[in-house]
């Protein structure tokens, strides 16, 4: 099974060129916490005493929260999840999160802020396997 955790350069084409000039994004977040932190990649960022993944995505949240702010967006949502209702009980997921970006620009924008890339290595650090799904707005409804 392949676990996804950062975005490829083909996917961000298409995300930019299917969202661009729609207006707000809400991305939708599936999360799989690691039993405990993974900070090989991160070793700048390693707590003193090892952690789990959750404790490792809580810190992320920390510093990520004030550079979503800056940029103008906002943490719509975070909770935790159960099995699916309707869907594959082979995959399952701890927690879910939706954050809601101005528009496409100021989520790049964000995701590319050297001052929060110098901490997302606590995302990789707690994720075992993630989803990002970017959302927008029906006018239909």
């Amino acid at each position: 099974m392949e676990n996804y955790i950062d975005v490829s350069p083909d996917a961000g084409r298409k995300f930019f060129q299917a969202f661009n000039g729609k207006g707000r994004v809400v991305m939708v977040n599936l999360l799989k916490f690691r039993k405990i932190a993974d900070y090989s990649k991160a070793e700048a960022l390693r707590p003193k005493e090892s952690i789990s993944g959750e404790d490792a995505y809580a810190l992320y949240m920390q510093h990520t929260l004030p550079h979503l702010k800056k940029a103008g967006s906002k943490v719509l949502y975070f909770g935790n999840c159960g099995d699916f209702l309707i869907g594959p009980t082979a995959k399952s997921w701890d927690a879910v999160l939706l954050v809601e970006h101005e528009s496409v620009h100021k989520f790049i924008a964000f995701a590319q802020n050297e001052k929060y890339l110098k901490t997302a290595g606590h995302r990789t650090a707690a994720l075992e396997d993630s989803r990002l799904l970017p959302t927008s707005e029906i006018d239909r409804i």
